[in-house]
């Protein structure tokens, strides 16, 4: 059967009921400091339902594969309890529970979680109280108590008696005693701090151990639980003639304070019963009475002083408070008993724990102020300002940490994001207690930022200018263009394209081409200086994002003169092709007086060339005259 569950909200830790799912989904969004609570009993078996997490955080089935959630805690100790199922969500007992190991003598007894869901990432607190279970019987520290009673002692003496101990919380380890019946002897308790009961052997009428010398009497200890659970010692009660007074501790009940860590035989207290009797009648010796199991590890007492030293390593967080019991006995065997109660303070001896739940990485770079990257949990076994825990970044990077519920830190852009600047940032998280001298631990964290397509591709010349030879062959080299884009993978990716000429892209494309991947352009045909002298045409540089990003720049080709054009005679009028005779007869004739002096100007001949610069540049010759 699941747990009990409850909810509550804030230290107060009130008791109120689940609200509603479309609530708790909206409370997951804004990070809400909701606390979930269910209880169970102690030694449930492998496998046994806590209660139904899922639904109880307002997760349905059909959202647990994108919202991954799962149990994490800073404590290797708490996390190996329970797990989460894939499947349904419910939250299961993952091993066996003993409240005993877990909480010691503790009144309350629970085990803390944080359960961590994604998309949106987010953490909340789960606590699990542990019940007690009456699954353990009351003991006593020996098999048979041994009891020297004067025949001389008046009926209504009293005789302390060994309590016996119950490792079992709350009222299963309250304990009542019962003794067999005996004419002489009857049983009473006395109360102690705490609501313990001490019993006491009363005697109900005078003895004489010429008649009897010994009594056998067996001493029971019951618990409250339901059922009840019992233990039983033996009573031996021997008769004698002498030690009519029996040791009394100066104080029912000592008390000390002994700080963790501190090295095995260091003095903790001193207990002192003194006894009226002479001789080894009033010869005191000290031992261990009733306690719980290990205190005799932890504890060694001198029989001869009193004097209580540590036997081994004490840890605060193991266990803060012991508590048994002294027994003083004198040489005649009368006792007496006391409650020894030793504090364990606590010492700075634990760095904080930096445990990383949750990094999402990379991180887009256009990911919005805010957006949260990490998620950290720190914990202190130390306690008070030993225990308390600040966190910080060390690094140059755009992120902080903020504080959130249960000890958990989430670490968040603080600035815009640019991949183009710094593809990677480590930052280290530092841990620090508030101990005296402080305490601290470190874990570097490196996150990496994914490509965005923000950046067109840019050419490294804004216009390019290109010049070209006329009667060039079809496929000439013109010119390569770059052009360089900011962004990686397909994102930085550059093609290059036509986008555009002097008289259109109708017009530029058929004189040019350029090829996407390498930004070469190359002449479809040859150029003829005479019908086009220079043209120019737009290239566009786009890169492979989704949407994609382009720029263009301009090109101007020139296209250079070669002598390909001879001259061609305007005047005379060259003769037409024709019979020799004809052509003869077609020839300009100029007439020339006779009295003509040199130098006389006979006729001017005019003649051109298509062709540019020094290549139109003409000279004249005669090549034949028939007169000189």
């Amino acid at each position: 059967a699941a747990g009990r569950r409850t909810q509550s909200r804030g230290p107060a830790g009130g008791r109120a009921l689940l609200l509603l799912p479309a609530l708790l989904l909206c409370l997951c969004c804004r990070a809400a400091a909701e606390r979930l609570r269910y209880a169970i009993p102690e030694e449930l078996p492998t496998g046994s339902l806590v209660g139904p997490l899922a639904r109880d955080l307002g997760l349905s089935p059909d959202q647990l594969p994108a919202r991954k959630l799962r149990v994490v805690s800073a404590g290797k100790k708490q996390l190996k309890f329970f797990t989460v199922s894939e499947e349904n969500g419910n939250l299961y007992v993952n091993e066996r529970l003993d409240r005993a190991e877990l909480c010691g003598e503790s009144a309350s007894c629970s085990v803390s979680l944080e359960a961590m869901v994604h998309n949106p990432l987010n953490v909340f607190h789960v606590e699990v109280a542990i019940e007690d279970v009456n699954d353990n019987s009351p003991t006593f520290s020996k098999a048979a108590l041994e009891l020297e009673v004067a025949e001389w002692m008046i009926p209504g003496s009293r005789f302390p008696l060994e309590m016996a101990q119950d490792a079992d919380a709350g009222s299963n380890s309250l304990l009542t005693y019962q003794l067999t019946s005996n004419p002489s002897f009857s049983l009473a308790t006395k109360e102690r701090q705490g609501g313990k009961k001490q019993p006491e052997l009363v005697l109900e009428r005078a003895l004489d151990r010429e008649t009897q010398s010994s009594f056998e009497l067996v001493l029971t200890a019951v618990d409250g639980g339901d059922p009840t659970r019992s233990g039983t010692v033996q009573v031996r009660v021997n008769v004698t003639d002498a030690n009519d007074n029996a040791p009394v501790f100066s104080k029912s009940v000592y008390e000390a304070r002994v700080a963790e860590n501190v090295p095995a035989g260091s003095l903790v207290l001193r207990v002192r019963a003194r006894d009226a009797d002479e001789g080894s009648n009033g010869r005191v010796s000290y031992s261990f009475g009733s306690g719980p199991k290990g205190v005799r590890d932890l504890f060694i007492v001198d029989s001869e002083s009193g004097e209580i030293r540590t036997a081994g390593p004490l840890d605060f967080e193991e266990r803060s408070k012991y508590s048994f019991e002294l027994e003083a006995t004198d040489g005649g065997g009368l006792t007496d008993h006391c409650e020894v109660q030793i504090d364990v303070t606590d010492e700075n001896d634990n760095a904080p724990e930096i445990t990383i739940l949750s990094l999402s990485t990379p991180v887009p770079e256009d990911a919005p102020i805010g957006t949260v990257v990490a998620l950290l949990n720190m914990n202190d076994p130390d306690s008070g300002e030993n225990g308390e825990v600040t966190c910080e970044l060390s690094g140059e990077a755009p992120l902080s940490i903020v504080a959130s519920s249960g000890g958990s830190y989430k670490v968040v852009t603080a600035s815009a994001l640019d991949r183009e600047q710094a593809g990677e940032h480590r930052v280290t998280v530092v841990a620090r207690d508030r101990g005296r001298p402080a305490l601290w631990s470190r874990r570097e964290l490196v996150l990496e930022v994914s490509d965005v397509n923000d950046n067109a591709p840019v050419f490294s010349e804004a216009a390019y200018s290109a010049y070209v030879a006329e009667n060039n062959a079809a496929g000439a080299l013109v010119v390569r263009v770059s052009a360089w884009d900011a962004d990686a993978g397909a994102n930085g990716r550059v093609s290059y394209w036509l986008a555009g000429g002097s008289a259109g892209a109708a017009g530029a494309a058929p004189l040019v081409s350029v090829e996407a991947r390498s930004g070469a352009v190359y002449a479809q045909r040859s150029f003829d200086y005479e019908q086009c002298r220079e043209f120019a045409l737009t290239l566009r540089a786009q890169d492979g994002g989704a949407p994609a990003r382009s720029s263009t720049a301009t090109l101007r080709v020139f296209v250079l003169d070669q002598n390909d054009n001879a001259p061609r005679v305007l005047w005379p009028a060259p003769a037409a092709a024709a019979a020799p005779a004809a052509a003869a007869a077609a020839l300009p004739f100029e007439v020339v007086p006779r009295s003509a002096e040199p130098g006389y100007l006979v006729a001017k001949v005019v003649a051109v060339d298509a062709d540019a610069g020094r290549n139109a540049w003409l000279s004249y010759e005669l090549l034949q005259a028939s007169e000189p």
